[in-house]
């Protein structure tokens, strides 16, 4: 059987999945690899035989999704040859995590194609999303990556077809404590927006940064320029992290029992629904960078116990490998 797994390279939790399982699938089949975004701070740990621009969500500095880079910063054009120049005949089977190139290839050429995602998980009515639909939001959940069979990840297992979040081996083999400090990640901010708050709230706040190149502390805020390494780290012993409302970051932070407030990317309403299912879990959330709101959260001691099994295998034999 020979697979195609083709991922978005947009944030970082596509390749932290893909990580976990590509290794999985060359256990049973010949696979090869297929990377479209240019958004991630993560690098593959594995080799990556094709790679395409392709289309990236694109944000400005204050939290929010910019329609305008997003629009002139990809090239559409060049997507659109891509796709209809894309050979896939060759593969049994191609796995999707929210690819647009191969996505479309696939539809239009009638290709054996599964979106494996936590996109995917969007489509179903059962999965939480707020009282005011974004008809934008929704028709590119809808449309982005057009597929017939999905299987998704999410929070919570919403629909038969919902799994729980995929945690990687680096997060499993963590020992969590608390040391008192926090951890945040907001990469749609600007480290000045960001250190403006927080060094008016007394703890001490570890920042890692897609802007910095060198570490800095102002106050009680020390910013770190993107290392996994020094991340997991601090990570393993923080009391609590601060993040956007995307999906990976906070599945682990919850896996690994810390405090959670998230902030969802304005204009990006996946990030949207999934603060929504965050909130009616019990997460505090913000649509910004509230003072008060962080502060609350800091003085409380909210955190939730989840059971996310590490049954990705079980998965990927008995419900995707299945033509």
């Amino acid at each position: 059987m020979k697979i195609l797994y083709a991922f978005q390279g947009t944030g970082n939790g596509h390749i932290a999945r893909a990580q976990e399982i590509i290794p999985i699938l060359k256990k049973y089949a010949s696979v090869d690899t297929l990377i479209s975004g240019h958004q991630s701070q993560l690098k593959a740990d594995f080799d990556i035989n094709f790679q395409y621009k392709g289309i990236s969500l694109l944000y400005n500095k204050t939290g929010g999704l910019s329609y305008r880079k997003t629009f002139t910063d990809n090239s559409f054009i060049e997507a659109a040859k891509t796709i209809r120049n894309l050979e896939l005949s060759q593969y049994d089977l191609i796995i999707n995590d929210y690819e647009p190139l191969t996505g479309w290839a696939s539809k239009l050429k009638k290709l054996p194609m599964i979106e494996l995602s936590h996109q995917a998980s969007m489509s179903f009515p059962e999965t939480p999303k707020p009282q005011k639909k974004d008809f934008l939001g929704e028709l590119i959940l809808k449309y982005y990556v057009p597929s017939e069979r999905k299987i998704g990840f999410h929070f919570e297992n919403y629909h038969p077809q919902i799994k729980k979040p995929v945690i990687r081996r680096k997060i499993r083999s963590l020992n969590p404590y608390k040391k008192g400090y926090y951890l945040v990640y907001l990469p749609s901010f600007a480290d000045e927006n960001i250190i403006k708050v927080l060094r008016k709230i007394p703890v001490e706040w570890k920042v890692f940064s897609k802007y910095s190149k060198v570490q800095v502390k102002i106050k009680n805020v020390e910013v770190f320029p993107i290392d996994e390494t020094q991340y997991l780290k601090y990570f393993e012993g923080c009391e609590g992290v601060l993040c956007n409302a995307g999906f990976e970051s906070p599945a682990e932070a919850l896996f690994l029992g810390k405090k959670l407030f998230v902030i969802p990317i304005h204009n990006q309403y996946e990030q949207e629904c999934n603060a929504c299912a965050l909130d009616k879990m019990g997460i505090s959330n913000s649509k910004v960078l509230n003072l008060q709101e962080i502060m609350e959260w800091v003085a409380s001691d909210h955190h939730l116990d989840v059971d996310y099994p590490d049954d990705i295998e079980n998965i990927l034999v008995n419900e995707v490998l299945i033509l």
